[in-house]
Parts: structure tokens; sequence; C-alpha cells
């Protein structure tokens, strides 16, 4: 545990994010232009999708079948487990219980990306249809955990509204869309575009982390006002669901990396995705507690400690001392 950790935290990942919330923390003007900000994010999405399309027209159906299912039961699993620990335990209201839920059913690209370079990094090769189980996990969680907090508290747009919404934005068209383009173009067409979309890959990421280790510092100070619980929340909860996915995904047939990456997938919390679906739905619920728990708490845990925590937690399961 402590040489996987070590190694994650000196990783140029998870420095150029430390180095971002230093950055802020010394109030430096420091931050990356909009465009270049949107434009990293683009390229990252689809790379991702561009490589895994690739890699799952290599897959047979019978190897993708079984951890498709666990993604999906996980997508059903973390929104309901997360409104119910927020709503008994935690005493939030039916509206803020249910966009906390929202964020933590989906899941964070850049949270995956990492986990993926920390995996190759301490010599594991995950399955190459990761980024599809990426794509499957992006949609269930927001809408069963948007459905309950209309049902419950009442909402402002139509679910079927936000359902295309999220369906054709940015992050699932070029998920899915890169999926397709790379399973059509196959390994030939990959060779033709990887200098680009696979030698800049990592120094993109590190600028994206910078700039997400500076938005991060920046939601630092809302942290007094989400309370004990809902720190505490942010990060036991993505433990349990890390530890969770992290076990299925064994009995689904992934490998350790692949484990540990469905398991980094399943304690993260979106973002992107999130944010305007709640927002738009439950208009009552406080935006302080969504993005403070998913940006200023989960997402500084996963990318530092929690994922060489669920690298361990697979090796345990897949009985690798």
């Amino acid at each position: 545990m402590a040489s996987a950790l070590v190694s994650n935290l000196l990783s140029p990942v998870v420095l150029a994010f430390v180095l971002g919330v230093v950055t802020r923390l010394m109030r430096s003007e420091l931050q990356l232009p909009k465009d270049l900000y949107t434009s990293l994010s683009i390229y990252l999405l689809f790379a991702l999708g561009l490589k895994g399309g690739v890699e799952l027209s290599h897959a047979s159906v019978a190897s993708i079948a079984g951890p498709a299912a666990v993604t999906l039961l996980l997508g059903c699993i973390t929104p309901v487990t997360s409104y119910l620990v927020l709503r008994r335990l935690g005493r939030f209201g039916a509206a803020d219980s249910a966009a906390i839920a929202a964020h933590y059913g989906s899941v964070s690209a850049v949270t995956f990306i990492a986990a993926q370079a920390f995996v190759v990094s301490v010599g594991e090769e995950p399955e190459g249809f990761m980024p599809t189980l990426l794509t499957l996990l992006e949609s269930p969680g927001i809408h069963i955990a948007l459905a309950i907090g209309v049902l419950q508290a009442g909402g402002g747009q139509p679910l079927r509204e936000t359902l295309h919404e999220i369906l054709t934005g940015r992050t699932m068209i070029l998920l899915v869309g890169g999926l397709i383009v790379g399973f059509l173009m196959g390994e030939t067409g990959w060779h033709a575009v990887a200098p680009f979309f696979d030698g800049g890959f990592k120094g993109a990421l590190m600028l994206f982390l910078l700039e997400m280790g500076i938005v991060a510092a920046d939601r630092i100070g809302d942290l007094r006002h989400v309370g004990r619980f809902l720190l505490a929340f942010g990060i036991l909860m993505p433990i349990a669901h890390g530890v969770l996915a992290a076990g299925l995904g064994t009995v689904a047939g992934l490998s350790v990396g692949g484990s540990t990456m469905l398991a980094a997938m399943a304690a993260s919390a979106s973002y992107i995705a999130a944010p305007p679906a709640a927002r738009m739905n439950l208009p009552t619920a406080n935006p302080t507690y969504y993005l403070t728990s998913a940006l200023a708490i989960t997402f500084p845990f996963n990318v530092t400690l929690g994922i060489p925590l669920y690298y361990e937690v697979s090796r345990a399961f897949h009985g690798v001392g």
C-alpha cells in the first residue's frame, strides 16, 4: 500500500494537481484560459473514446458482457445508497439529497483517466474496453437520483428534457462518438492518428489537472459551509462504492487493473454532467453542497489517496499479496 501511495503521489498528474492547489492558495493569478481548458477537455475525452473504440473492436461479446452488467448495476446502486445515507443519516432535505446523489451516481472522466494512468504506472494492463464502461456509468445514476428528487421534492425541467441534454452533452458525444469512430477505424486508422491522440495525452492531462487543482482550491473555503457530515460522506461513501465495485469487477472477470479502474469510476463524483442537470431539475437544492463535496472533497481524495486504496483492494480480491 505504501509503495502504491508514494507512486501515485509522485506521479505527474497528481503533482500537477497539487501545484494547482498550491498556486491558488498562494493567491496567484495563474489560470488556464477558458478556451484552452475547454479544448483540453475535448481532446482528452475524444482521445479516450477513440482508444477505447479501437480496443473494443478486439473484444468479444463474452468478455465485456459481465463487466457491462455490473457497471449498470453500480449505476443503479450508487445513487440510491447515496440518497438514503444523505436523507436518513445526514438529515438533508429531499432536493439536496437527490442533487448530491446525482453527482455520486455518475462518474468523473478525469478520475477515470487518472486511475488509468496509475494502473499503467504500476505495471497493470487494464482491459481495453474500460472507456465503454465509463460511458455506461455516465448517465444512469444522474437520472435515477433526479427521478427520486423530483418525486420527493418536486422539480423544474421535465426529466425527458434532462435526458436529452445529458445524452447530447459534450461528455457523452465525445465518449460515445469517439468509441464509435475508434471501433469503425480499427487498429490501422488508430496508427495514423496515434502520434497526436496518444503522444500528447499525458501532457494535456497534466495541464488539465493543473487547472482542476486551481478549481478545487477555489472551493476549499466552502468546506466550512458543508459541515462535518458531508465532509465524511465525501470520503467514506466513495470508499464504500469503490470497494463494492472492486469486488463486483473481480467477480465479473476484470483484471486487477480493470477492477481498480471500475472502483475509481464508482467512487468518483461527476462535476461536468451532473451540476447543470441538478440545477435545472432541482432548483431548490444548494449548489454549495453538491459542488463542494464533488470538487473540493471527493475529487482530491480520489486522485491522491483513493486510487491507490482501490488498487490494493482489487489486489486483495484477486488474491494478490
